[in-house]
């Protein structure tokens, strides 16, 4: 019998599904035996070496789902080229509705209210996502929120709604940041830098630039932080970095996200075509070391920056708040406009269906989605990782790295990160300032403490 690594132990693997087609013309793209195949096909780990029941038996509980994407909309008035959704190897937005029915948001409130009451959550956050959410007309914007509310106040009082809208931006106009405040939905924006020449990228279906749109939409925003949630830029070697941070100030957000272009050992990050485990060079760490010494030495604190948060944070020994780094359990489920439920959307860089359960609202509940291989996995923490990985100094910081960069085409995603290399040294470096500023504090405080004696001049002979 074939075996599952869990825990540092052999368990007995799950049974191998039969082989069905995902791919054009060999066969039906969904229903759950074509998603069963097509994950045992791509990514062994964890979909055929994974028993998920000895894995609980080996202690590794469920833990709830805490945030709900809700896909508003499986459209988008923007064609960035780079984009995970629409560019990249998972094409399942081509057969979704284009908006989600009202029945199907009254649904996924109903579940998630389920859920809550179930685990008796303190709160759930809710992200708006797409597509472009912001299609949706100002007067409906807020009605998946207040879907989920109201459904909460029946069935789950004690947890409170917490709401996030992601949008291009350039949709931004007073009437729907006025439905959106009136909510309490705030609003972050995804943007590669604040001066045109960043977003070559980010364009209209006909290969319009969309930053102009979108800078107005910013400048709007900036003018109600209440309602601002900050930016996400991926990172983009052939900008310069402290450019690109710099630019982005000019729109005042409240935190910056860095995000490493989605990626892979089988889809390499731009610029680093022949990546290999322990190959030479950090671009990446480059770039980001380079916003991190302007960031951590600028005299006046202007922007959270995430990332680099968060890696104190962690190195600290405290929690981590997002699923790209550290141990903790995913914690993230996605509800696409056709009401199926899905894991994370970045999966979708991996493979075609990669992101796919076979769940869907109308016959699962989301307790079912946390027994999914998929998804089971990536609450396994240390015991997911490869072994290089378990064995590493820096493993409760990095954790493996954010999940999609793991992915190895036909062995699936029990491999460091495709970013290993770049991680180690920006995490290394952030650590030795860390403890510097730590030692220069605690000098300073010393000091304060216990003056030096000042001893009278000598008296003349």
């Amino acid at each position: 019998m074939r075996r599952a690594i869990t825990n540092g132990s052999p368990l007995p693997a799950p049974a191998q599904p039969a082989d069905a087609s995902g791919g054009p013309g060999d066969g039906p793209r969904s229903g759950p035996a074509a998603h069963a195949a097509r994950h045992a096909r791509n990514a062994p780990w964890p979909y055929t070496r994974l028993d998920v029941a000895a894995a609980r038996a080996a202690g590794h509980p469920p833990r709830p789902i805490r945030q709900f994407v809700l896909k508003t909309r499986s459209r988008c008035n923007l064609a960035c080229t780079y984009c995970y959704v629409y560019e990249m190897a998972d094409q399942g937005w081509r057969d979704q509705p284009v908006a989600m029915a009202p029945a199907t948001t009254a649904r996924a409130a109903q579940r998630i209210a389920e859920h809550a009451a179930a685990h008796d959550l303190p709160r759930v956050d809710l992200v708006l996502h797409g597509g472009e959410p912001l299609l949706t007309a100002p007067a409906a914007l807020a009605a998946p929120v207040e879907a989920v509310r109201a459904a909460l106040a029946a069935t789950a009082p004690r947890t409170r709604v917490t709401a996030t809208v992601q949008t291009n931006g350039t949709l931004i106009t007073r009437g729907r940041l006025t439905a959106l405040a009136a909510a309490g939905i705030r609003v972050g924006v995804s943007l590669d830098g604040g001066l045109p020449a960043h977003n070559s990228r980010r364009v209209d279906h006909a290969g319009r630039p969309g930053f102009g749109a979108a800078a107005r939409g910013l400048r709007l925003l900036a003018r109600h932080p209440d309602s601002y949630a900050g930016v996400l830029c991926v990172v983009d070697l052939d900008q310069d970095p402290v450019e690109t941070y710099e630019s982005l100030l000019a729109f005042a957000p409240p935190t910056v996200g860095l995000l490493l272009p989605l990626a892979n050992w089988s889809a390499p990050p731009p610029r680093c075509p022949g990546r290999r485990p322990g190959g030479p060079g950090t671009p990446y760490a480059d770039w980001l070391l380079a916003v991190f010494e302007r960031w951590w030495h600028d005299g006046e604190r202007r922007t959270r920056i995430r990332l680099f948060e968060e890696i104190i944070a962690l190195l600290l020994g405290l929690p981590a708040t997002t699923e790209t780094l550290g141990l903790a359990p995913a914690a993230t489920a996605v509800i696409e406009t056709d009401g199926s439920i899905e894991q994370a959307d970045s999966l979708k860089s991996a493979y075609e269906g990669a992101a796919a359960t076979g769940m869907a609202l109308d016959t699962h509940s989301f307790d079912q989605l946390l027994d999914h291989p998929g998804f089971a996995a990536r609450q396994l923490g240390r015991d997911a990782l490869a072994a290089g990985c378990r064995a590493c100094d820096l493993v409760e910081v990095c954790g493996g790295g954010h999940y999609p960069h793991r992915y190895r085409a036909g062995e699936g995603f029990r491999q460091p990160s495709v970013y290993c290399a770049d991680l180690q040294v920006l995490i290394r470096h952030i650590a030795t300032a860390v403890q510097h500023a730590a030692t220069t504090a605690g000098r300073r405080h010393a000091t304060a403490a216990h003056p030096p004696v000042a001893h009278p001049p000598a008296a003349a002979s």
